[in-house]
């Protein structure tokens, strides 16, 4: 495993790890990106989701560009099974958290993801 993983939360807002999971995943109105790297996080950054605008074709429009920007991880707490299987096809894995959690908790339940499968191998 790199020591580095990027993931992106479909959130509410623009306030970074203090704005709120969405409970939409494509039409999210942003993604906060969280760099992190040997369980720390080292960069948290706000993107407008300007895909949530379209009528339709929004979810394979974002899943491109989370493939694009890198992500390894998504947190979010709901996703379709079209969504579910653009995440599979794009080696994204996806951890779900209940909606409504403020970002930096769901980062908190990724990172004790991460330290529980390490300590497995």
């Amino acid at each position: 495993m790199k020591n580095g993983i990027l993931l992106a939360v479909p959130t509410t807002g623009d306030r970074g790890m203090k704005e709120t999971v969405s409970d939409i995943f494509a039409k999210a109105p942003t993604f906060t990106f969280i760099d992190i790297v040997d369980e720390k996080v080292t960069k948290v950054r706000v993107e407008e989701n300007t895909a949530s605008q379209l009528k339709q074709g929004t979810g394979p429009i974002v899943m491109k560009n989370l493939k694009d920007k890198g992500v390894d991880v998504v947190v979010a707490g709901e996703l379709g099974p079209g969504a579910k299987t653009l995440l599979e096809f794009s080696n994204i894995k996806m951890i779900h958290v209940e909606r409504g959690l403020e970002v930096s908790q769901a980062v908190e339940r990724v990172l004790e993801e991460i330290r529980t499968a390490t300590s497995v191998t």
